[in-house]
């Protein structure tokens, strides 16, 4: 999931930054309304965090403009005042959900993670290929039935391939899903992480390289949604 936190207390947003990418997301920040107005319209992000009160251009007027503009990212506004008033003036501006500050971190993980959920079409709760499943929710992977321990990167490259069902997804776009924007486009670090991912999840590969379009999930092995799940787990590293 691609996020971008739009925060003017450098401290807050920081900490916020670092939680989420503990959550496995990939996450940009801006410090002010300006920046973050740039940022959310030239990135295609799941959600935005976004403060209202901001240096530059406000959060409100930065909601507006997204909701004007018919950009599908979803919106969490932060605000310092939690009156009734105030929720119902957010979302009246288009945000897809408000959070009153201070607020516990797991809270707004949730949230995230809700919108994302919002923000791209529906996944089913287990992805599986063949003998290989992928559990989102509990960030477990499992082969035939033995615990597959995969760094954060290698997760979400999984489960956006997963994701795709055996359509080929570019080195560009697993790069723009999976990365934040400290990410060089020019760098080896798709065909590394996918190295080292084919390596732990053996043999017979399960992905494949589409020469000049990227990678795809064997088509043969992918299957309608999992109802259970297989136990297993992922380290994040």
């Amino acid at each position: 999931m691609r996020v971008l936190v739009v925060e003017d207390e450098t401290q807050l947003a920081d900490a916020v930054v670092r939680g989420l990418r503990r959550e496995g997301m990939a996450v940009d920040v801006a410090y002010d309304g300006d920046e973050g107005f740039t940022k959310a319209t030239t990135t295609r992000y799941d959600v935005v965090v976004l403060d209202r009160d901001l240096p530059g251009k406000s959060g409100d007027e930065i909601c507006r403009s997204l909701t004007d503009e018919g950009v599908l990212t979803r919106v969490i506004m932060l605000t310092a005042s939690g009156s009734i008033e105030d929720k119902v003036e957010g979302l009246a501006l288009g945000a897809d959900d408000y959070l009153a500050k201070p607020f516990a971190f797991a809270e707004l993980v949730a949230r995230v993670r809700a919108l994302g959920r919002r923000a791209t079409p529906a996944a089913p709760p287990v992805l599986q290929a063949g003998d290989l499943v992928l559990d989102p929710s509990k960030r477990t992977v499992t082969r035939s039935g033995r615990n597959v321990d995969l760094t954060r990167k290698e997760f979400g490259v999984l489960e956006t391939l997963l994701s795709a069902a055996g359509v080929v997804v570019s080195s560009e776009e697993l790069l723009d899903r999976v990365w934040d924007e400290h990410a060089d486009p020019f760098t080896t670090t798709v065909r590394v992480t996918m190295m080292t991912l084919r390596r732990k999840l053996g043999e017979p590969p399960v992905i494949e390289t589409v020469v000049g379009s990227g990678y795809r999930v064997d088509p043969t092995l992918v299957t309608a949604p999992a109802e259970g799940d297989e136990s297993g787990g992922s380290t994040d590293q």
